[in-house]
């Protein structure tokens, strides 16, 4: 992609997708306390509001770059604040191409939200930038997030062996896809 990208606000069913917000540094530091989240993400695990502000500013600055989206995910209560992040990543070399990432805080997972904000972000990156295929990185102990793949389409295509660095160890992960109809 080139040059800056515009997040939207995303409206699905029972969730919303919208750019980061300062509102949003208390679900950072709650992320960075999670036994995972950190070392699959950038989120900072010293609880300082500078760190988690500065999270915040780097997705921003993803956008701003025209690296990608990322956006805050928030059930669709206008008063409930954001309960994980979701980003969606065009290939440079094939913009037709994209992967996404996700995290759901841990006090929110198994109640359906990454699936209603995955097919949320799917289905507008299918209609309104034109991307034909979209691919998720799971590893393979992370039952709830394969779940949520099959769940909302995306099938298994392999397994990628030492593929991504978790910490300090590189580790297998399941390469999920699914394409424009």
């Amino acid at each position: 992609m080139e040059g800056p990208l515009e997040v939207p606000v995303l409206r699905g069913a029972g969730c919303v997708l919208r750019p980061w917000s300062m509102d949003d540094i208390s679900l950072v530091m709650d992320a960075g306390r999670d036994p995972v989240i950190p070392l699959i993400t950038t989120v900072p695990t010293d609880g300082s509001e500078a760190s988690c502000r500065a999270f915040v500013e780097r997705q921003w600055s993803r956008a701003r770059e025209g690296v990608g989206y990322s956006f805050a995910i928030a059930p669709d209560d206008a008063r409930a604040g954001a309960v994980g992040l979701i980003g969606l990543w065009p290939k440079n070399h094939d913009p037709e191409r994209a992967s996404i990432g996700y995290f759901i805080e841990q006090r929110h997972r198994g109640a359906g939200i990454a699936g209603r904000a995955l097919g949320t972000l799917a289905t507008w990156a299918f209609e309104a930038i034109d991307v034909v295929r979209l691919e998720l990185y799971v590893e393979p102990w992370n039952v709830g997030s394969i779940r949520t793949a099959e769940r909302v389409g995306f099938l298994r295509e392999g397994l990628l062996r030492k593929a991504e660095r978790v910490d300090t160890e590189r580790r297998d992960v399941y390469v999920y896809g699914r394409v424009r109809d």
